[in-house]
């Protein structure tokens, strides 16, 4: 395994980000498709190497690199809940729509499933997602995760024409230690 990464899978390898990212980023986070269900708008050209360097700075982001290739095609988040104690950690992820069913994010996600649960010693993990995310929402359930809740209205990344934020609803997803070892 390359030193730098925090983990791979057969295809792939996971790890910080780096400033030389920052084209890669620009490819993937510059496409509306993409960016739908995000909290942020298409990144724009004159933005990506601050944004190489914000998530290069930062612990809750990770890079998804082909093996094949060295191009960075999405990312991973992860985050510790609060109350740390209950070592609980939610996850999210974005990839590049040129590798849309490929098995490329279930791959990259079970991977982090498996470093959550063996090397952060997760006891729970929790990912959320807009219902009309079917992509996201199937992807969770293929990792056997369990939906827990649909909230209503739970949030919004845009205003409407007349500035009324444009709410939407929210699926929780999660998986247990026990389930995820169960299932292995």
């Amino acid at each position: 395994m390359n030193s730098d990464c925090l983990f791979e899978t057969e295809r792939l390898l996971i790890r910080r980000f780096e400033l030389e990212d920052a084209e890669d980023i620009y490819d993937y986070l510059s496409k509306e498709e993409v960016v739908k269900y995000e909290p942020y708008d298409i990144l724009k050209p004159c933005e990506k190497e601050e944004e190489a360097r914000y998530r290069k700075e930062s612990d809750r982001f990770l890079a998804v690199v082909l093996k094949s290739s060295g191009k960075v095609i999405g990312n991973l988040y992860y985050v510790h809940v609060e109350p740390e104690h209950f070592l609980t950690w939610e996850f999210g992820y974005v990839f590049h729509s040129d590798y849309w069913h490929k098995g490329l994010a279930t791959e990259a996600t079970e991977g982090l499933l498996s470093y959550l649960f063996n090397k952060k010693n997760a006891h729970r993990v929790i990912a959320k997602c807009n219902p009309k995310n079917s992509a996201s929402w199937r992807l969770l359930e293929r990792l056997q995760m369990r939906k827990e809740a649909e909230f209503k209205e739970a949030a919004y990344f845009v205003k409407k024409e007349d500035g009324s934020p444009d709410w939407h609803d929210a699926y929780l997803y999660a998986i247990l230690e026990c389930d995820y070892y169960e299932k292995m």
